[in-house]
C-alpha cells in the first residue's frame, strides 16, 4: 500500500482538480534559474567568482553559453555589472550578485544540501558551516516560531493580498 504525504491545501485549494497554477512562482523562478549553467553561475557568485572568465571556466561553458547566462541573470535582476579596469587594459565589467540574488541562496543550497544527501556516492565534498563558529549549518522549513515543518505539516492557502488584487484587474 502506498501512502500520499503532501501538503495541506487549504480551503478553494483543497481540491486540485478545481483550480490551475497560472501564476506559480517556482515556474516563474524556474524561467529565469532553470538550467544547470544559471545555477551553477550563481554557485560561482555565492563563492565569489565575479570575472567573466572566472564564471566560463569554473562552470565549464563556452564564452557563448555564458554570456548569455550573465545577461540573463542580470536582465532578470540577480546580478549587476560593475566596471572596472585593469592598468593598461581597457574597462570590463564584472558581475556582482545584487538582494534578488543574495536572497536565493537558501534555494541553492537546499538543492546541494539534497544532492549531498542522494546523489553523493560518499560524503559531501563541502561542507557549510557558520564562518565564525565552525557550526554546521542547514536549510531547513521552520515556522516564524522557529519549529521545524514537515511536509505534511505544511499548510497551502490562498493569499488574501493576492486575491485581492487579481480582483481589482
Amino acid at each position: 500500500m502506498m501512502f500520499v504525504m503532501a501538503a495541506v491545501m487549504e480551503g478553494s485549494l483543497a481540491d486540485l482538480s478545481a483550480w490551475k497554477p497560472t501564476e506559480c512562482s517556482i515556474a516563474k523562478a524556474m524561467d529565469i534559474v532553470g538550467t544547470r549553467s544559471a545555477i551553477l553561475i550563481l554557485r560561482e557568485a555565492y563563492y565569489g567568482t565575479t570575472r567573466f572568465d572566472g564564471f566560463a571556466a569554473r562552470v565549464g561553458i563556452t564564452d557563448a553559453a555564458a554570456s548569455g547566462q550573465l545577461r540573463r541573470l542580470t536582465e532578470a535582476g540577480l546580478l549587476t555589472k560593475r566596471p572596472y579596469q585593469e592598468e593598461g587594459k581597457r574597462t570590463r565589467h564584472e558581475y556582482v550578485l545584487t538582494d534578488m540574488g543574495r536572497d536565493l541562496l537558501p534555494a541553492v543550497l537546499a538543492l546541494m544540501q539534497w544532492g549531498d544527501t542522494y546523489l553523493q556516492p560518499g560524503p559531501a565534498p563541502l561542507l557549510l558551516v557558520e564562518e565564525s563558529s565552525g557550526a554546521p549549518v542547514r536549510v531547513e522549513v521552520r515556522s516564524d516560531e522557529g519549529r521545524e515543518i514537515d511536509l505534511e505539516e505544511l499548510g497551502i492557502r490562498l493569499n488574501p493580498d493576492y486575491a485581492r488584487a487579481r480582483s481589482a484587474k
